[in-house]
Parts: structure tokens; sequence; C-alpha cells
């Protein structure tokens, strides 16, 4: 496989064999683009990295015998964030990811409001290569958990083991194992959910389960111990949609306790200030070698202390 530098441009003629194939397709097919995900060649045709005849084309354009397609990838731009020394609670770690087990209150990327003190900004710090993405460089984040939720997270340290553990939750081959606390008792030992989560329709801070758009979504979840109006729950996700648990849980009547978005005000016997939401394992495979491993958490202590206080006074 040739190896293109940043910045480099990239020719390719196309042969009579390859007439009417669409733009993105022919550029996924390409050796040397083999790790870039559809959806990040689709950007570089929309940002005009990637012309046909030095002519901006969609990504659905069909091509011509005779086209020559020119590909740049842009160099990574340098990033504002500041590494920050935070602890990090390191579950296993190699040259190609870095797994962690997140504690309650700490967001996972910068956003409003919390332009520091974040997981990119501790792994910033932690880690001296990191993947790029989208012509950034940046932490590889392949996925997240909110700031109140507690446990098992992955992140990839170069591009190759990002867009490859990208594929795999895309795919849904990542296996993820929660476990909650729930303000109320499920009417059955273990179910399913299988309903659609969008946008709430009034409170856009909100997500909502809806009967018209939103994306498929899917929970199954196993009753435990239940706890006079409680009930410790193990959920194992096979999609993984915006709050996709505290919605769905939600949804039956049984909020995750301690949710302030979507659960009930009054928490009872509960003294935690969060929802007590855990990811308790992640299986996946390795990005580079393709062994099928899985990274466990222990509840976090202020979850077991509310779990504890629960079996105490049933």
């Amino acid at each position: 496989m040739i190896k293109f530098l940043p910045e480099e441009k990239h020719l390719v003629n196309i042969s009579p064999h390859q007439k009417g194939k669409r733009l993105d397709l022919f550029v996924a097919d390409l050796d040397e683009y083999s790790s870039l995900t559809r959806s990040r060649i689709q950007k570089l045709i929309r940002d005009g990295n990637i012309l046909v005849n030095n002519q901006f084309k969609k990504s659905g354009y069909q091509l011509q015998c005779d086209d020559t397609v020119s590909v740049v990838i842009p160099s990574p731009k340098a990033v504002s964030l500041a590494a920050e020394n935070i602890s990090l609670d390191i579950l296993y770690e190699d040259d190609d990811l870095i797994v962690v087990s997140k504690p309650p209150g700490l967001v996972v990327h910068p956003a409003n409001g919390h332009g520091s003190g974040t997981l990119v900004n501790a792994l910033l710090y932690h880690c001296c290569n990191l993947s790029g993405i989208n012509g950034e460089l940046r932490p590889g984040i392949v996925h997240r958990l909110d700031k109140d939720t507690s446990g098992v997270m992955v992140a990839a340290k170069n591009d190759l083991a990002h867009h490859r553990l990208v594929d795999q939750f895309q795919n849904r081959s990542v296996k993820k194992i929660y476990h909650a606390i729930l303000a109320g008792v499920p009417r059955l030992s273990s179910g399913k959910i299988e309903s659609a989560i969008g946008r709430h329709p009034v409170n856009r801070k909100k997500m909502a389960v809806l009967e018209n758009g939103g994306k498929h979504a899917v929970t199954l979840w196993e009753v435990k111990k239940v706890f006079g109006a409680y009930s410790f729950v193990k959920l194992r996700l096979e999609t993984g949609r915006t709050h996709q648990i505290r919605v769905h849980m939600a949804s039956i009547g049984c909020p995750v306790a301690g949710d302030k978005l979507y659960g009930k005000k009054n928490s009872g016997l509960l003294t935690i200030d969060r929802q007590c939401l855990h990811s308790s394992s992640l299986s996946l495979d390795h990005p580079r070698t393709g062994e099928r491993m899985q990274f466990s958490s222990n509840l976090w202590p202020d979850m077991q202390l509310i779990l504890d206080s629960l079996r105490e006074n049933p």
C-alpha cells in the first residue's frame, strides 16, 4: 500500500470498468484510503478535498471514462484544548487504545460550559499520540457516556484504531452491559424495549420515545433485585442512542433513580446526586489483532453505597 503524506494530491484516472461507480464508493475502494469511513470520505467531498476533473461533484456522482479524481487529505489542525493532569482510572492500555473507568461528574468532551476539565483534556495529558478524525487532531472518542454516568469507556490512540472501533460500534458488534438502580419495579423480571428515540418535540434538551421519526433503539433489561419501590437491573444495549437507557426505562414508568431530567422529583431514601447508571462492561475486537476483549468496571463507590443502603433497608 502506498502511503501519502498529508496535503499530497493523489490523482486517479477512471478506467472503463469503473464507469458508473459512485464517487464516494470509488474512493472508499482505493487501498490508500481503506481506513477512512464512508462518512469521512463524504465530508472530504463536501469540503472540496476530493474533486473530479478539478471540479466539485457530489458523493453520488457517477464516474465517467477518462474522469480524473484528485484526493487531498488535509493536514490535521492543531487543537487549542489544553492538556490537563486529571487522574484516570485506567483499565487497559496499549499502542492502539486506552480503556478507562469514567467517574461520575466528568464530561467526556468539551462543549458549551465545559471547555476544560473533561476526559479529552485528561487524555491529551496522558497520551503522547492521539487519533485524528475529520481533519482535526483530537483524542479518539469513539463513543460517550453522559456526564453523570460512570463506568467503562474506550478511546482510540491512532487513526486505524479509531476507524475500526467506530465501525464496530456502528455495526453493533460491541457488547455493552450496564447496571442501574431504578425508581420503580418493572412488571416483568426481564424484557425488551424496542422503540424509536428522537429529540423531544417540546423540550429540546431532552430525548423522547417517538411514534413517528426518531432512530431505532433496543434495550434489554433484567431485574436482579427488588428493594420495595426500587429495583436493581442489568441492561444490555443493542443500539447506542443518546440517553437511551434513561429514556427507555422512563417510558415504562421506571426511570433511573436520581435522574433529574427524566426521573421522579422525590428520590426517597436515595441521597445520591446523579443518575444511578453505570457502564459495567464493554466487549469488542481489538482494532489491530482482532482478538475479542472484555473490560469490566465495578460499580462506582457512590452507587455501591446506595445499593448497600437499599439492601439494609429493603
